[in-house]
């Protein structure tokens, strides 16, 4: 429908400061902050010291500390370079006097060239005949075996307000601990309305989109272990071609590795239409229980 998007009008809409310095209040109720957040409200921050011409091709990002959800993050933009085809923006997100997040974005006049070639979309139900992540919790809250930590487990899940609209294509099975391809499809997109508006603002909302659940794609081949601790240290993207983030976008996620208590996994955001739209990498920090998990029933 109509209703404003709030990924637009809340989550990654900044109050400017000074020429390069914004700031924005965390989500209340969060342990942490999340990822995808810091992200999208960096490129928000970076999109606005360049001109309306220039879109994000690139940006590359650390998290350095863990974000304290109780206070405002401070966004401090540097205009690294400002050339005739490609300029260059780095943001330093800010809480307590310490950088927790540092993000370089490049941005680029468009340009056409000859030189073009794309992988081929998978194949996958339409997302008009896949249930919503909600709809799939429901249907395990309803299962009268599970264990009550794991009910009380998905319904925190459903309780949280996330802005984004998600349908996996082949839902993992709750009850099996067997390990799994450590492949994921879903179909993504931005609850509410963003529509035609300047393409730096729907990367900023798939900036957000992707950090969502991309880590956990390294862990399906290790479902028997407890997962003790699990964060992002770096993230990647790359943008290819337009598209719309309030629309359904394949997101075909991968991990080719992981060891060394990391996690490496790729992602990449497809339209509709076959477009290869985004591409991703992100590694994280995996830290299990020695010990084997023997049932979740």
């Amino acid at each position: 429908g109509d209703l404003r998007s709030v990924l637009i009008t809340s989550v990654l809409n900044l109050e400017r400061l000074e020429l390069d310095l914004f700031r924005c209040a965390g989500p209340p109720g969060r342990r942490r902050l999340f990822g995808g957040q810091i992200v999208g409200q960096a490129l928000v921050a970076a999109a606005r010291a360049v001109s309306r011409d220039e879109q994000v091709h690139s940006l590359h990002c650390y998290f350095v500390r863990a974000g304290d959800p109780k206070v405002p993050v401070l966004y401090e933009v540097e205009r690294t370079r400002t050339g005739k085809s490609f300029s260059v923006r780095s943001v330093k997100a800010i809480q307590h006097g310490k950088p927790i997040f540092t993000c370089q974005a490049s941005f680029q006049l468009s340009q056409g060239s000859p030189v073009q070639h794309q992988f081929t979309m998978p194949t996958v139900p339409p997302p008009e005949e896949l249930l919503t992540q909600e709809e799939l919790i429901q249907k395990f809250l309803q299962n009268p075996n599970l264990a009550e930590r794991y009910r009380k487990h998905l319904n925190k899940i459903q309780a949280e307000d996330v802005p984004i609209d998600i349908k996996p294509v082949n839902p993992p099975d709750i009850f099996c601990l067997e390990p799994q391809e450590p492949k994921q499809l879903f179909w993504v997109r931005a609850r509410g309305y963003i529509g035609e508006t300047d393409m730096k603002v729907h990367c900023c909302v798939a900036a957000y989109i992707s950090d969502y659940a991309f880590l956990g794609t390294a862990l399906l081949p290790h479902r028997q272990y407890h997962i003790k601790f699990l964060v992002s240290l770096d993230h990647s993207m790359w943008f290819h071609a337009p598209f719309r983030a309030d629309h359904w976008m394949l997101y075909e996620c991968e991990s080719p590795w992981a060891g060394g208590c990391r996690g490496l996994v790729q992602g990449r955001l497809w339209r509709r239409d076959g477009v290869l739209a985004v591409t991703c990498a992100q590694e994280g920090v995996i830290r299990v229980e020695q010990k084997p998990n023997q049932s979740k029933l």
